[in-house]
């Protein structure tokens, strides 16, 4: 039997997800629900990978299927596509099983050609109407399926309003729309060398070909990255009756969300543009009116808006982000799905749900991206300066949190400068998709144009940028680089301040501060925490990172890196003497200085610590990186030495590797050098014996991490200086201090011979950066120059440093685990790479069962709410 590749709207429910994409499957639950919906049928996700397989093409088969389903379309309308009596006009849109606002592209009033027109404009009695919708389809079509640029459009209909004296496109006429039509269609005969489309069934099958096409464009793949959407997903494809809220007075668009997705206040919020189509409000050419005035407008189809949101919230059971369309003053839905919210205010849903009794504890952490929490802990304008300072405009606060940065004007330049180390806020006209590259660059987003929907407005939130938008104040010269505003004009480079919670936009710099955590987040983490079987840990060198983990929730360190601590005030002077030594007499008498650094700094960690575990890995990087560069310092270091500058470049040139990462370093600095080892057992023993004199209800056990072990013989070796040096400083003190050596897995052949390894390690902790270096075999500061090309290529989906390899160097972690457990059953196992903040490398981390991950400070609250999601999804599996 043939597969089924499209199903009408009534075949479908919200089950259905992954084959009919979250718009198809949300339309035909909204269908079975007996809402107002424009009926219409959903091309699967299926056929979108099946259209890559048949190389790009719409096979026989599925193009069948989709021609009957226009024939069951037009049963159930009784119009007819193509017809010029009664014709069936459609909008064609792409709806992937996860939602990526303004990623995909979209083409209205589909089924139109000059003859139809023509009908339609005597027939209706609205030739303005008619017309309005042929030079929009042209021009979406054109953009959307053949790529003849938008520009070329709006350049158009801007000389069109300019020659006839209008601010906005409703002002013109019938004639001037069908004047703009020939335009188009010239314009577009122009670019792609033929005639514009007027087979309703050939613009179909082009549109479709172009939504299946757009899952593959480059914002679309940035978009996927950044929210770990696999390729292989597909989109499906809804082709839907047209509803026209462009039909004159009695006509609208909007778009709401039942809570207020900044805040996550329990009030239906939206904006509603009369004689518009639902375009014109996303793209916020034109800025809308808060939807309460459509109460006043259409009271009816008010009336039963409300209703429609009060069934549809109740039944999902959460913020429901609503399109709809107001034709001759009836309602009609175009589609709901769960709301892109702010982080404040997904916390402030997720708690009132439990409050109101929708949803579960479990339910609740689970509903919330732990990527969005970031945004939480970012900064706000100081309160006193904001006090101080005195806005010179205002927009609608779209996306929370403070900005503060130099202008640019294009995404390029805002890539450009933010890579030279400039901090840039990006002011655009309006963003579009396209600009996502620069929008993530930028420390905030301000734009003239679009409300609280428009593309900046929805992509900014998701990404928990700072986003200040359709400030119409503004008078743009983006050509020349510059605009106006509150009478001062800006230029590139100049500095200026937005406030993405109050819409308020400041003249240059606004000094701002880290944010408070309290109220919702601390009940959200207390559920977390409740549910969460793995501990989290934080990297920190510090004493002050270490107190913000703390605060944020860290439960001991799972890495200090204790090189960080060779670069202070008088240290690096010692610590070159002993690069320097000639005999292992002096590098002793050097390190002896270098140890009541050490000592101190271990003690502040402890302190901070609370009693709570904390790793300390032992030096790690080759001596190269601590020696001086510049004259001045070859010369100081010469001089304290009493050597010559020849005898100190001559050393500093003995140390250049040609392959650092595997060179010198790790444990093989202290099998040359074991003196280094043992000074630094010293500081970490004595530290922790003098902490726990002083605290003595605190558990201190010191775990001491040697790194980059590829053999067990290294380990045994390096730990017998340890241990002698170790056992030694606790009996001089008369202490009974219990420690752990341990080692860091970070080379291959230490994760395939792990249980060798673990009869002579207290634990494991996966080093995944320099483990995903090794087993990829390229370095993580030289991928920037080629992954680019492999994701284009479609070789790789992410970046294997930002989200963790689980095929290669996941089986490895999970070898390690499973060759070093059976032989040493008190083994506990973490990870300390960057992916310990990594939602996906978290859960991956729960399901091979680690004891803990360990992340930077920021990323805490991240990784107790994604272990915390992975406890609840094992469980439920």
């Amino acid at each position: 039997m043939a597969k089924k590749w499209v199903y009408l709207f009534s075949e479908g429910n919200a089950s259905m997800r992954e084959l009919l994409g979250g718009k198809g499957a949300n339309l035909a639950e909204m269908t079975g629900l007996g809402l107002p919906v424009p009926q219409g049928f959903t091309i699967t996700t299926e056929a979108c990978t099946q259209y890559y397989e048949d190389g790009r093409e719409i096979n026989d088969e599925i193009r069948g299927q989709i021609n009957e389903y226009i024939g069951k379309m037009e049963e159930i309308t009784g119009k007819k596509f193509g017809d010029s009596e009664n014709p069936l006009l459609v909008s064609v849109r792409s709806g992937a099983r996860a939602s990526m606002p303004g990623m995909m592209d979209t083409i209205l009033n589909l089924g139109l050609n000059e003859t139809v027109v023509n009908v339609i404009a005597e027939k209706s009695g609205n030739p303005r109407w008619a017309w309005d919708c042929y030079r929009r389809f042209i021009q979406m079509y054109s953009d959307v399926v053949m790529e003849v640029g938008k520009k070329y459009f709006e350049e158009l209909i801007d000389e069109m309003k300019a020659k006839k004296g209008v601010t906005y496109d409703v002002e013109l006429t019938a004639d001037d729309l069908k004047e703009l039509a020939s335009q188009f269609k010239a314009e577009y005969k122009e670019k792609i060398g033929s005639d514009f489309p007027d087979d309703p069934k050939e613009q179909l099958m082009g549109a479709i070909k172009a939504v299946f096409r757009s899952w593959d464009n480059p914002r679309a793949n940035v978009y996927r990255r950044d929210n770990d959407i696999p390729y292989s997903w597909g989109t499906a494809v809804n082709v839907q009756s047209m509803a026209f809220g462009n039909m004159g007075d009695d006509c609208g668009t909007g778009v709401a969300f039942t809570r207020d997705p900044a805040t996550g206040e329990k009030k239906l919020m939206g904006e509603f543009l009369i004689n518009a189509q639902g375009e014109d409000v996303v793209a916020g050419v034109r800025t809308p009116m808060p939807i309460a005035k459509m109460e006043e407008e259409f009271p009816e189809a008010y009336a039963q808006f409300v209703e429609v949101c009060k069934t549809l919230e109740n039944h999902y059971r959460d913020m429901q982000d609503m399109e709809f369309t107001v034709e001759n003053k009836k309602l009609y839905m175009l589609q709901t799905r769960n709301g892109k919210r702010t982080a404040q205010a997904a916390l402030k849903i997720a708690c009132d749900l439990v409050d109101e009794g929708m949803r579960t504890e479990e339910e609740a952490v689970a509903m919330i991206d732990p990527r969005n929490l970031d945004t939480l802990l970012h900064p706000q304008f100081d309160a006193a300066a904001l006090k101080a300072a005195t806005p010179l405009g205002k927009g609608l606060g779209a996306s929370p949190g403070a900005a503060c940065g130099k202008v640019v004007f294009t995404a390029d330049d805002a890539v450009e400068w933010a890579e030279r180390g400039e901090k840039v806020v990006l002011v655009r006209l309006e963003t579009s998709p396209e600009d996502i590259t620069g929008m993530k660059s930028a420390q905030g987003i301000l734009t003239v144009r679009g409300g609280m929907t428009s593309h900046a407005a929805v992509v900014a939130r998701g990404m928990g940028e700072c986003c200040v938008s359709g400030c119409g104040d503004i008078v743009m010269d983006e050509a020349n680089k510059k605009f106006t505003l509150g009478g001062k004009e800006f230029h590139e480079g100049d500095w200026i301040s937005i406030d993405g919670s109050t819409g308020n936009i400041y003249d240059g710099q606004i000094l701002t501060v880290d944010a408070k955590i309290a109220g919702e987040f601390g009940r959200i983490m207390a559920w977390a925490d409740k549910y969460r079987t793995m501990k989290v840990r934080t990297n920190a060198d510090t004493p002050e990172d270490a107190k913000k983990a703390r605060e944020l929730g860290a439960e001991g360190i799972g890495l200090c890196r204790t090189e960080h601590m060779f670069f202070g005030e008088g240290r690096i002077d010692a610590f070159r003497e002993m690069i320097c030594a000639e005999t292992e007499e002096e590098r002793e008498k050097a390190l002896a200085k270098i140890l009541p650094y050490q000592q101190s700094d271990f003690e502040a960690l402890y302190e901070a610590l609370e009693g709570n575990p904390v790793t300390i890995r032992f030096l790690d990087p080759p001596l190269h990186e601590f020696v001086p560069t510049d004259e001045e310092d070859i010369k100081k270091l010469a001089d304290a030495q009493g050597k010559t500058v020849e005898q100190i470049k001559a050393i500093i040139d003995s140390l250049h590797e040609f392959n650092p990462m595997m060179g010198h370093r790790g444990c093989r600095l202290a099998v040359t050098y074991p003196e280094i080892a043992k000074m630094q057992t010293s500081a970490v023993i004595r530290a922790a014996i003098n902490v726990k004199k002083a605290h003595p209800e605190w558990n201190v056990v010191p775990e001491i991490m040697i790194p980059l072990v590829g053999d067990v013989k290294e380990l045994k070796y390096v730990k017998k200086f340890v241990v002698e040096t170790a056992d030694a400083e606790i009996a001089a003190a008369g202490s009974d201090l219990k420690y752990e050596v341990g080692t860091m897995i970070e080379i291959p052949r230490a994760a395939l011979t792990a249980d060798e390894i673990a009869k002579e390690a207290d634990f494991f902790c996966f080093g995944t950066n320099d483990l995903t270096q090794m087993t990829y075999g390229f370095s993580r500061d030289d991928a920037g120059k080629f992954l680019n090309a492999y994701y284009d290529a479609k070789i790789f989906e992410n970046d294997p440093f930002a989200k963790l390899d689980q095929v290669g160097v996941g089986k490895l972690m999970k070898m390690a685990i499973d060759l070093g457990k059976p032989v040493n059953p008190n083994l506990h196992v973490g990870i300390c790479g960057e992916h310990g903040g990594d939602p996906s490398s978290v859960e991956f981390c729960n399901s091979i069962g680690l004891n803990y991950v360990s992340c930077s400070p920021f990323r805490v609250p991240i990784a107790r709410l994604a272990a915390a999601q992975a406890a609840i999804k094992s469980r439920e599996a």
